[in-house]
């Protein structure tokens, strides 16, 4: 803790904010990729300090958030309907599939158990197996190589009651996405750190050299993060679109070579559905097919048409940064943490709940 507080408390939060007020000549649009990063962007007070010509753009880097209704329908069919175990982090249990969420599921009775960890999953299938055990598989790079694990780690104990449901994303294809959609307006990105200590940045150069843009890999602390925004907004200011690492405690350039070993030997990329954001190619990773038994998809062959969701959420838009949580009509109103109607306000990572935890909603209304 005292070691994090030095991200937290330090002189250098001043610093930087005096350098980027200083730097910052015309206006820029920066989007941080990650909801994490979000949330200590608002938590911290840091998006009031900032320059008026700089905007800091909210992305779609919150798993949680991304998850299509699909998946979530699928994992609530295999609770429902074919009495399986489904084990998942807390977070997911409260977004809305078409019709319900898993936690409403589990009120009528369905199996479902917040763990910790795949592996925590892995454990309850090798302790009961007389049921069915299903890790709700969900998250971008950062979350892969453990449940890639799970599936390895089943595999070697011969479990058969052990299985994922996997609705991984990827984030490189989603800032392409991102690019070629007209409706955004970006000027530069902050990669997310975590995703780049396991992945490194080699992905993302292409990307710079592609779209001509500056992005820079940072961290989730104020220093981390002013010291990114900082960067980044030295190379725009520059007309310089380099990949430059911010985040040099824990990333580096190749990644974590053994976790990404252990991703590629149990997933493969497919075309990925992206909740609010649509279809993108070659954003995603499914089970590999010598692993099919693992894969809760293939094992139960699960068949469902899910329902469009009729409400006034514009968690796409807001995914995407074309639009700010308050700028929603129901924020507040009807849309609250504790009755969600997108995946936005209920993650931890989710740009809704960000505002509405950290931010005087009043000074939004209009008159």
């Amino acid at each position: 803790m005292k070691y994090l507080q030095d991200y937290r408390e330090n002189p250098l939060i001043k610093q930087y904010l005096e350098k980027i007020r200083k730097t910052v000549s015309q206006p820029w649009s920066i989007m941080e990729i990650c909801g994490g990063q979000t949330h200590s962007l608002l938590k911290n007070g840091i998006i009031d300090q900032l320059p008026q010509d700089l905007t800091m753009i909210h992305g779609p880097g919150c798993p949680v958030c991304v998850t299509p209704e699909k998946m979530i329908d699928k994992a609530i069919s295999l609770c429902l309907d074919h009495d399986v175990v489904i084990c998942s982090f807390g977070d997911m249990i409260r977004v809305p599939g078409s019709t319900m969420s898993l936690m409403e599921a589990k009120a009528l009775g369905a199996a479902v158990k917040v763990v910790y960890s795949p592996m925590e999953a892995v454990k309850l299938a090798s302790q009961d197996p007389s049921k069915e055990f299903v890790f709700f598989a969900v998250g971008f790079e950062t979350t892969a190589p453990a449940n890639a694990l799970s599936v390895l780690k089943a595999a070697e104990s011969q479990l058969k009651n052990y299985s994922i449901l996997t609705s991984h994303v990827l984030v490189p294809p989603a800032i392409n996405a991102l690019m070629m959609d007209p409706e955004t307006s970006i000027d530069g990105f902050l990669a997310a750190g975590h995703v780049c200590t396991i992945m490194g940045w080699e992905e993302y150069i292409d990307l710079s050299d592609r779209f001509s843009m500056p992005i820079v890999i940072t961290g989730f602390e104020p220093v981390d993060l002013l010291k990114g925004i900082y960067t980044t907004v030295s190379l725009l200011e520059s007309g310089r679109n380099e990949v430059k690492n911010a985040y040099e405690r824990a990333v580096q350039k190749e990644g974590n070579l053994n976790a990404r070993d252990v991703i590629t030997r149990v997933f493969q990329v497919n075309d990925a559905e992206w909740r609010g954001i649509g279809l993108i190619p070659k954003s995603g990773l499914e089970v590999r097919e010598e692993y099919s038994f693992y894969d809760a998809d293939h094992r139960f062959n699960i068949q469902l048409t899910s329902k469009e969701i009729k409400n006034n959420c514009i968690a796409g838009k807001i995914l995407r940064g074309i639009k700010k949580p308050f700028e929603c009509p129901e924020f507040g109103k009807k849309c609250t943490p504790n009755s969600p109607l997108g995946a936005p306000m209920v993650s931890s990572e989710g740009a809704c709940a960000a505002y509405f935890h950290y931010v005087n909603q009043q000074i939004y209304e209009k008159p």
